[in-house]
This record gives C-alpha cells, structure tokens and sequence, in this order.
C-alpha cells in the first residue's frame, strides 16, 4: 500500500520506433558494366545463390534467377541443390583440376 499512499503514477512504457530501413535500388536490367562482373567474378563463387548476386551485384532478385540459369546453361555453374525455393550453385571446376 506505500505506493498507492505517494499517489505518484507510473509512466506509461515508450516503445521505440523501429528502425526504417531505405529501399533498396537495384538494377532492374543488365547492363554492360553488371553483365561484366557478373562473367568475371562469379566463377570465383563457392556459393552462388539469388541472395549471393543481389547482395553482390546490386540486382534485383527476378534478374538474379535469369543470370544463374543463364549462368548454368554456358556451364560457368553447377547446380548443387535444386530446390522450388532456393537453387544452390557452385562453381563448376573442370575435370582436368
């Protein structure tokens, strides 16, 4: 009962704003200076998933799937695990090495 007797009343709790996050600006198309770093570095990859190349190449995740079937066409990778919601690739390593 000493709280009530002080007559003080308690504050309300604030909750913090949450953190806004910027919307991201990914190219939407490839371009010559994307097309080229997506041929250069990507056969140097271990991983290469949708994430890997939009976080990398700062593209969008529909032109990501585009490159890595492209990708898997020439030969530059291999699919590791083809699954409906995530295809894993890998390098593709010659089998003279």
């Amino acid at each position: 009962m000493a709280p009530a007797a002080t007559g003080g009343k308690k504050q309300k709790k604030k909750w913090s704003k949450g953190k806004v996050k910027d919307k991201a600006q990914h190219a939407v198309i490839l371009d010559k200076t994307i097309s080229e770093k997506l041929n250069k570095d990507v056969q140097t990859y271990r991983l290469v998933t949708v994430a890997v190349l939009v976080d990398r190449l700062k593209i969008n995740g529909s032109l990501a799937r585009r490159c890595l079937k492209d990708l898997e066409e020439r030969g530059v990778i291999k699919k590791v695990v083809g699954h409906h919601k995530l295809d894993i690739y890998t390098r593709a390593v010659a089998a003279a090495e």
